[in-house]
C-alpha cells in the first residue's frame, strides 16, 4: 500500500464530504478510493469513518489521526519542494494574523525571519477573532487551542502554557488560594472563549477542574492582564504575557503545583496545493524557532 496516497485519499474524503467527490478531485475511481480507505484502516487497526448512504462522519480514531495525516502530507510536500527548488529564495508579501497578546512574540520571530529572507515582506495583523483566510486574503493564521477543528489545514508549531496569577494587593485583601477548589471563592477574571466558566488543571497525572466566576471577562488576554495588575482579581493568563510581571513582583504566580491546561499553537493556512515559498519557509521557521518548550513557556 502507498501509505502517503492512502492518507491523501482519507484527507480528501473528509474535506470533500464523500468518496465520490474525493475520487473526482483525485482523478481516481470510487472503488480505488474505497480500497485505499480500507487499507489505511487495516494498517492503523481501527475504523476511521462512519459510512452511511447519506453522509460520512469521523470516528474517534479517525478524528485522532486526521491531523497527523495532514502533517505527514505537509512534511512530504516540504521535502519535495526542497529537492525540486533548492535555490529558489522566497520573495513577495506574506499576510499573517494572530492575537494581540501573542503579537509581540510573533513580531520578534518575524523580525528574525525577515533577516534570513530579505526578499519577503510580512504584513502582521492583530485580530482577536477567527478570520476567514480566503475572504480576508490571509496567508497564515496563528491560533491557540486545545482542540483544532479537523477540517482546518494546519501545522502544529509549539505549545502555550498558562499561569494563574494575581496582584499582591488583591491577595492581601482577599487571601491566597492554596488549592484549586479555593478559586471558586475568588473573583476570577475570565477569557470569553477559553475557560469562560471552568478552569482545568493537571496535578501529578490527575485531571481536575473548578467552576469559576467573576465580574470581568474579555476576549483578549492583555485586557485581563491589565485588570489583574489593577487588583481586580485572579487571572488565567498565557505564560508569555504574565512572565515579565511575575518576575518583577507586580503579579504573584499561584498554585504552582497545578498545571493549567496547555494549549497547542498552530499555523493555519488555506491550501497545501502549490504552497508559495514564503508560506512554506515561514512555517518551517516558526516550527524551528518555537520547537520543544519555548523560552516564554518555561515554568
Amino acid at each position: 500500500m502507498d501509505r502517503l496516497t492512502a492518507m491523501q485519499v482519507f484527507v480528501s474524503v473528509v474535506d470533500s464530504g464523500s468518496q465520490s467527490a474525493a475520487a473526482l478531485q483525485l482523478d481516481m475511481s470510487r472503488p480505488v478510493v474505497s480500497r485505499y480507505l480500507a487499507e489505511l484502516e487495516e494498517w492503523v487497526g481501527a475504523r476511521l469513518l462512519h459510512r452511511t448512504t447519506r453522509r460520512l462522519s469521523l470516528t474517534p480514531a479517525g478524528n485522532e489521526i486526521l491531523e497527523r495525516c495532514r502533517q505527514m502530507l505537509s512534511s512530504a510536500s516540504d521535502l519535495q519542494h526542497a529537492v525540486n527548488q533548492p535555490q529558489q529564495a522566497p520573495r513577495g508579501l506574506l499576510r499573517v494574523t494572530t492575537t494581540t497578546s501573542f503579537g509581540p512574540q510573533l513580531a520578534r520571530a518575524v523580525t528574525a525571519y525577515c533577516k534570513r529572507y530579505p526578499g519577503v515582506a510580512v504584513d502582521l495583523m492583530m485580530l482577536d477573532r477567527t478570520v476567514n483566510l480566503v475572504e480576508e486574503r490571509i496567508d497564515l493564521a496563528i491560533r491557540m487551542t486545545t482542540r483544532l477543528d479537523p477540517s482546518l489545514i494546519a501545522r502544529k508549531l509549539s505549545v502555550c502554557r498558562s499561569t494563574i496569577c494575581a496582584s499582591p494587593d488583591y491577595l492581601r485583601e482577599h487571601g491566597t488560594p492554596k488549592k484549586v477548589a479555593d478559586l471558586a471563592l475568588h473573583n476570577c477574571l475570565t477569557h470569553s472563549y477559553v475557560g469562560k466558566s471552568l478552569w482545568e488543571f493537571d496535578h501529578k497525572g490527575k485531571h481536575s477542574a473548578v467552576a469559576v466566576s467573576g465580574n470581568i471577562s474579555a476576549n483578549e488576554a492583555m485586557v485581563l492582564l491589565s485588570a489583574a495588575l489593577a487588583g481586580a482579581g485572579i487571572a488565567h493568563l498565557p505564560a508569555y504575557a504574565a512572565a515579565p510581571y511575575v518576575a518583577s513582583g507586580k503579579l504573584v504566580a499561584l498554585l504552582p503545583q497545578y498545571e493549567p491546561t496547555v494549549l497547542d499553537i498552530y499555523g493555519v493556512y488555506a491550501s497545501r496545493k502549490h504552497m508559495p515559498a514564503t508560506l512554506r519557509t515561514m512555517l518551517d521557521f516558526l516550527a524551528e524557532r518555537f520547537t520543544g518548550e519555548p523560552e516564554w513557556g518555561e515554568g
